[in-house]
């Protein structure tokens, strides 16, 4: 029995080695390359049609049990510590930590007391070229969800 996570480790170890991009998944699957590559790493699910048109990008064919694990409704959130320890994770964890209180206090001013969904979200992550050394833009858009009163 394949788990999800080794699942995940076969995908990327395949997308590696045949040097694709996630870019290039997401164009044949028909959505974002930051959705599709959540979906591969195991934080959403997808429909058959999707995983086949993953599977013809990635130049690979899941069985009927990796094609089950990618179309379950997942365990969501992948790290596997408190404080993540990857350097790149952990530096976004930074960020919220750091910039968590600024950027809840400016939503609430802005929207009153609630929550950004991450159900009603899309991502955009893009690169921006500057003469002092590119940029990172993550670009994250959620639906407002107000608290209601009962």
């Amino acid at each position: 029995m394949t788990t999800r996570a080794e699942l995940t480790e076969k995908i990327i170890a395949h997308k590696t080695f045949n040097d694709i991009k996630w870019a290039d998944v997401a164009a044949a699957v028909g959505q974002s390359k930051e959705w599709v590559t959540a979906a591969l790493m195991g934080q959403i699910s997808l429909s058959k049609d999707q995983i086949e048109k993953a599977g013809n990008a990635l130049k690979l064919n899941f069985s009927d049990e990796e094609t089950a694990l990618l179309m379950t409704v997942p365990y969501r959130g992948s790290l596997p510590t408190a404080v993540p320890t990857d350097p790149l994770i952990y530096r976004l964890y930074e960020v919220v930590n750091v910039y968590g209180t600024t950027m809840k206090a400016l939503i609430e001013e802005e929207f009153g007391d609630g929550i950004m969904s991450a159900i009603d979200f899309t991502m955009d992550i893009s690169r921006e070229a500057n003469p002092a050394g590119d940029r990172v833009k993550i670009v994250l858009d959620g639906k407002f969800l107000p608290y209601k009163m009962y």
